[in-house]
């Protein structure tokens, strides 16, 4: 009964063991089939980033080959293929071709400028008082000495006639103290009357004179005051809005005024250019007045011309332009204080230059050049050397004659020897026009 349990005891413990090496042959087999697929997943990984490597590699190169053989043999450019004459058994190019023409071209300098009245007047009343009149409207152009308000003027009248009649009655004093000078006079000679009261008499003469000169004084001045009361305009010019209506009583210390009066025939007009034109700018003007032509702010419209007056004395540093100040006859009233405009002034005029438009100008490695028509109806590349340049004119130095055709329009599919059917523009597209430094 005892020995059982001692019999069974080995046998539990021999299962036990070969459960546990059946568990752990598991976890070995789960162990390795787990690291070998991480292997191999990162194997694939590294060959995906390298093939992905290659192939960027190889769209680098490609671009790179691409991008320089069409600098080579791009249209225009100046590289080997330009260097020989491309066949010209091909179909020919429609292009637009210009002549070019030697005449007078104006020189501009293009600037922003504003609009500025040529005087500008607050209309201020001189005496207080009620306003009673108002003789404007607003708006209106106006005269130097029209009357533009009144000040009620009564009490300034009264003031006035007082003092006249201080001045009379000072001027009877005074004849009455001259009859007493002159008999003092007669009776002193006879021993009659002291020689003080001789003295005494011409004293009270002299005072009563200089009483009366003073009541002068305050008659004009009284006269003064009396005038201010009709408030007049001082110039020429169109009045504003007016700040003061009728009835209200008006003060010399009133901030606003009455109305503002701006003279704008003549008419000003300040504007800025670079600070490295000022002395060809005051070359210029030594030798003889510069036109000044002021346009919209749009460019298309063409408001007034006058002449330059002055530059200012100074440069702003923070901007490193320069300010000048024009003036301009503003007779069809196209110009307003306070309005931004653009502004051309006229530096130079280039005597009879060789001219092309600017759309015929075309730039390479080697500078500005232009396809210039030969009497084969071909094209050659011809190098310029170019002046004044603006959006619609250029002017050349050298490399091109007067008279020879130029291209304008379809210039990219053009090579040397290239033949073309040229059509030749329109005078008023081919015209020059002012120009400006380039």
């Amino acid at each position: 009964m005892f020995n059982t349990p001692k019999l069974a005891m080995p046998y539990a413990t021999e299962e036990k063991k070969r459960k546990d090496r059946e568990q752990r042959q598991l976890r070995s087999r789960h162990t390795y089939h787990t690291a070998t697929m991480s292997a191999a997943d990162h194997i694939i990984a590294r060959r995906k980033i390298v093939m992905r490597k290659r192939y960027l590699t190889w769209i680098v190169v490609l671009l790179v080959v691409a991008g320089g053989l069409w600098a080579v043999l791009r249209p225009g450019s100046n590289g080997p293929t330009n260097t020989t004459a491309a066949p010209a058994g091909g179909p020919a190019v429609p292009v637009t071709a210009a002549r070019s023409s030697r005449q007078d071209v104006p020189v501009f300098l293009n600037g922003l400028g504003n609009v500025q009245a040529f005087n500008t007047v607050t209309i201020r009343p001189q005496v207080d008082g009620q306003l009673v009149q108002i003789a404007f409207k607003e708006g209106q152009e106006i005269r130097a000495g029209d009357l533009l308000a009144q000040i009620d003027p009564r009490t300034y009248q009264a003031a006035l006639d007082q003092a006249s009649a201080k001045k009379a009655q000072d001027e009877a004093q005074l004849a009455n103290a001259r009859i007493d000078l002159t008999r003092y006079s007669g009776l002193v000679e006879k021993n009659y009357v002291s020689r003080q009261q001789l003295d005494t008499a011409q004293a009270q003469v002299n005072q009563l004179q200089a009483l009366v000169q003073g009541d002068a004084a305050a008659i004009e001045n009284a006269r003064v005051l009396l005038g201010y009361t009709g408030i007049k305009s001082p110039i020429d010019g169109r009045v504003g809005i007016r700040q003061v209506d009728i009835g209200n009583i008006v003060h010399t210390s009133d901030a606003n005024g009455i109305v503002i009066v701006t003279q704008v025939h003549p008419i000003s007009v300040v504007f800025t250019l670079p600070e490295n034109t000022v002395n060809r700018i005051v070359a210029a003007m030594a030798n003889a007045p510069l036109t000044v032509v002021v346009l919209s702010r749009d460019g298309t419209q063409e408001l007034d011309q006058g002449v330059l007056q002055l530059v200012d004395n100074q440069i702003d540093p923070s901007t490193a332009t320069a300010r000048l100040k024009a003036t301009l006859p503003n007779k069809k009233g196209l110009l307003w204080p306070g309005q931004f405009v653009n502004v051309r002034l006229r530096i130079a005029t280039l005597p009879q230059v060789v001219t092309i438009p600017a759309n015929a100008v075309q730039r390479g490695q080697q500078g500005a050049f232009a396809f210039v028509l030969k009497s084969d109806n071909t094209v050659e590349m011809r190098k310029l050397t170019l002046g004044e340049v603006s959006e619609s004119v250029a002017v050349v130095e050298s490399g091109l004659q007067d008279g020879e055709s130029v291209i304008t329009e379809g210039q990219y599919r053009l090579q040397p020897g290239t033949r073309v059917e040229a059509k030749m523009a329109t005078a008023a597209a081919a015209a020059p026009s002012a120009v400006k430094p380039e």
